[in-house]
């Protein structure tokens, strides 16, 4: 991969959160994007939870609107290592609203409490909260935005995430389990190089010292201040593999995506394994090159990640 494929080292955002001795953090700025009003995508923020400042941003494509569709629904979780960024960013939000239009669905990107301030479990618990809230727009439907109420196709609905909106997305799946979501159908989960760590280093993770995207003291960095205090990187969090994963049983069928040059991708490559063992229904697509979130910056690997999106999602 040539080196202007992905930031370097030092516009690298990861490296440049600032700790402070009480614990707290200085976040490096990322430039937000307002919702958009104009075709071919339209977004608008709704408030999910006004008690821990979070959101939904709601994409639909316009050509919905014109033509009265009804279309899949994504419930989509960002990356940024459960400490960086929010759907508004800017990148986040052009690949959401790329992403609508490429499938087509109604794609829902939801905030979540970032770590330190909330460690894990926090981000899964707001993932339920958005879970619950699809759910109240099924069940209501005169009460329902409009969007959902005129163009979402509850009985085909979908739990995405990248990067640590991937290891978001693994969990929701889990809890939803347990979970009546009636009328609301969960047809698949697609983890895009989910986030996943482990104390024992992959061969994978030790050759990422100096990797442009997810260096491996960044690695650490975000696992440090992501998992309960205490804990380490073999946390059931952190690295399900190893905890056991005898709860996925009955989980909704799932795409993994990943590519050689992500440092997860050892990992990403054993959970896809392991899953399948446990008779899960698994769609591997680990035969990619690239780096971590390259799909953020490089809009060809953007639409090769849509176009599998697309196929998993219209073919459930």
């Amino acid at each position: 991969m040539d080196s202007s494929d992905s930031p370097s080292d030092n516009t690298n955002l990861f490296l440049q959160i600032v700790e402070h001795p009480d614990g707290t953090i200085t976040r490096p700025f990322v430039p937000l994007s307002p919702p958009n009003s104009d075709p071919p995508v339209l977004s608008k923020d709704i408030i999910l939870n006004p008690s821990h400042d979070t959101y939904l941003r709601l994409y639909l494509p316009s050509a919905a609107v014109s033509e009265n569709q009804k279309l899949p629904v994504v419930l989509f979780f960002h990356g940024g290592g459960f400490v960086l960024f929010s759907p508004s960013a800017v990148f986040y939000h052009g690949f959401c609203e790329a992403m609508a239009a490429s499938i087509p669905a109604l794609i829902i990107s939801s905030s979540y409490r970032l770590a330190p301030e909330t460690r894990l479990p926090g981000a899964y618990e707001d993932a339920v909260e958005a879970l619950s809230w699809v759910q109240s727009q099924a069940m209501d439907p005169a009460s329902a935005d409009p969007w959902l109420q005129r163009h979402g196709d509850f009985s085909k609905f979908f739990l995405m995430g990248s990067s640590s909106g991937g290891n978001i997305a693994y969990h929701a799946c889990l809890r939803a389990m347990s979970m009546d979501l009636m009328p609301v159908q969960l047809c698949g989960v697609i983890l895009n190089q989910p986030y996943f760590g482990g104390v024992e280093r992959t061969v994978s993770e030790a050759a990422s010292e100096n990797d442009s995207m997810l260096p491996l003291r960044a690695n650490d960095t975000l696992w440090r201040l992501a998992l309960p205090i205490g804990s380490n990187r073999d946390h059931a969090f952190a690295n399900p593999v190893k905890a056991g994963l005898d709860g996925v049983v009955g989980m909704a069928k799932c795409i993994i995506i990943g590519c050689k040059g992500d440092p997860l991708f050892d990992r990403q490559k054993l959970f896809a394994e392991i899953l399948e063992k446990e008779g899960v229904e698994v769609t591997k697509r680990l035969d990619g090159t690239g780096s971590h979130a390259i799909e953020l910056f490089i809009p060809d690997k953007a639409e090769a990640l849509f176009k599998e999106v697309k196929a998993f999602v219209y073919g459930a």
